[in-house]
């Protein structure tokens, strides 16, 4: 062994902190957003919120950050007409989008070849702080209040109590009706060893004997009808056919709450009651045999059946009502599409004036250093902040430029597009586009759509051109959604169809398709009305 001289030359991204903090930023969902903003507001006292009623100096408007940025894409160009019109490759989906991206040339910080320069922040100390630094919009907008110390109850906007209150479950809802029922102390102890046992959607999940078992121990000389017993009446509780142990039995209780009168009455409890795997099969030929029953007789009694409920347990809601908000609002105007970031999706912030102006250039006191470094932090943060809104716009925008046949026509016109070409259009890395298209949202004329919506893989028609797998799916569920009941579409006959119109698809491909939408196979979609 031996010491020696070795020279190598290599490569290294070094991440400041600045940049590692726009990222992050640049990944959050709104709500992950207004908690780093509270967040900052907490620890810096550099940062202070915006209040709506205040009048900037005229000397500060020169400096504001204006978050509230929109595009405008022209939208009198040759539109994407549906798939079920025309079928065009996807070169003609390349339009130029230089004309556009004039508009979002002021922030391009993620880019790893514009990095963030220092400099921009060092400075000299004694130059003038901006004292308007907004974000989108009030944090009042957010969190309502009232100047006045009374409220009006009466308005459904303040009706706080019923959007907010917890709501019961399956369990709560039962053992309230229990404790309104006069109930013996023994049939009261065999009722809650029941609605222990039941399920959210409302079935048992054991047996009355399993249960019977376990009361046995407790209560001298318990018999099963008795358990029965009182099985019986709470399966009369509200949802009806609670505490069943199948689903034959849950509708045979609710068909017995029908009029005696009601026609085919009979015929659709001796189907539940006999026959039920015969009707999930939807083996109607064999029903009709076995029931004696005529194809029109047949058809009323499983109208009947289909109008009950396999799950009543699924009445009670059971879980908090989650909101999306979206980030980008896109509507069309005088002909040109245009597209505005959400002025709700974050409070207004700025730079506190007074205490930056407390910073001195040559102290060097614990104190003013403080100061110091918590200003520098202040105007990264806020210049993170704007970076994420640009950038958001500027994908939005190019993802807008892409699919304004989608906006125009719905999901038939939907084109391919996958990251690497919105990429190209924005000079930024994959990695980066998939940060913003996460968990970030549209607001359409089609609806809200997260931004990975609009990113689908392609095949191929016979006319040379692509055709989006979001757009195939679309067609697939406007052809089952016109068949005849009686005669469903197989995915055979699917196939077929779209090669009719020049899309080639396998008809396993298909199959994933129809199951990706939640449709059944053909026979099981079968009917006879």
């Amino acid at each position: 062994m031996k010491q020696s001289l070795q020279l190598k030359l290599g490569q290294q991204l070094t991440m400041t902190p600045q940049l590692q903090q726009a990222i992050r930023l640049l990944q959050l969902s709104t709500l992950d957003l207004q908690q780093e903003i509270q967040e900052a507001l907490d620890s810096n006292p550099m940062l202070e919120m915006e209040d709506s009623f205040d009048n900037p100096p005229e000397s500060a408007e020169k400096d504001d950050l204006d978050y509230t940025r929109q595009a405008e894409i022209a939208a009198d160009l040759p539109g994407d007409r549906p798939l079920s019109d025309a079928h065009s490759s996807s070169s003609d989906s390349s339009e130029n989008f230089s004309d556009h991206d004039s508009d979002f040339r002021e922030t391009d910080s993620f880019n790893e070849s514009d990095g963030f320069s220092e400099s921009d922040v060092v400075g000299e100390w004694n130059e003038s702080i901006p004292t308007d630094l907004p974000v989108d919009t009030s944090w009042d907008d957010v969190y309502q209040t009232s100047s006045s110390g009374s409220s009006n109850f009466e308005n459904d906007d303040n009706d706080f109590e019923s959007r907010r209150a917890a709501v019961d479950s399956i369990y709560d809802h039962l053992m309230w009706q229990l404790n309104l029922t006069p109930f013996s102390d023994r049939d009261y102890l065999i009722a809650l060893a029941i609605i222990d046992a039941v399920e959210p959607g409302g079935m048992l999940s054991v047996s009355l004997d399993d249960i019977f078992e376990g009361l046995a121990a407790e209560l001298e000389e318990l018999e099963l009808d008795e358990v029965v017993a009182v099985q019986h009446r709470l399966q009369q509780f509200d949802p009806c056919g609670v505490c069943s142990q199948n689903l034959a039995e849950c509708l045979l209780v609710q068909l017995q709450q029908f009029p005696t009168d009601t026609p085919f009455l009979e015929a659709a409890k001796t189907i539940c009651k006999n026959y039920l795997p015969l009707l999930g099969s939807r083996d109607y030929r064999q029903l009709m045999r076995k029931t004696r029953l005529k194809e029109n007789e047949l058809g009323q009694a499983v109208l009947l059946i289909q109008g009950l409920n396999p799950r009543p347990g699924d009445i009670i809601a059971s879980g908090d009502t989650e909101y999306v908000v979206p980030d980008v609002f896109v509507e069309k105007r005088d002909g040109r599409w245009i597209v505005e970031l959400n002025p709700d999706i974050a409070p207004r912030l700025r730079i506190n004036a007074n205490y930056a102006s407390m910073v001195k250039r040559a102290d060097s006191s614990s104190d003013n250093t403080f100061l110091k470094d918590n200003l520098q932090e202040a105007r990264w943060f806020l210049k993170s902040l704007q970076s994420r809104n640009e950038t958001l716009l500027k994908v939005a925008s190019c993802i807008v430029e892409k699919q304004r046949g989608f906006l125009e026509y719905g999901a038939e016109a939907m084109k391919p597009l996958v990251l690497h070409d919105i990429a190209e259009i924005v000079q930024m890395h994959e990695s980066t586009i998939s940060r913003v298209t996460t968990q970030k949202f549209m607001h359409t004329p089609q609806g809200i759509f997260e931004l990975k919506y609009f990113f689908s893989s392609h095949v191929s028609t016979e006319g040379g051109g692509e055709c989006s797998s979001t757009a195939i799916r679309a067609l697939i569920k406007k052809l089952i959604s016109a068949e005849n009941a009686k005669k469903p579409l197989s995915d055979s006959k699917i196939t077929d169809l779209l090669a009719e119109q020049g899309i080639q698809v396998a008809r396993r491909t298909i199959a994933k398709y129809r199951e990706s939408l939640n449709i059944p196979p053909s026979n099981e979609r079968k009917s006879l009305m």
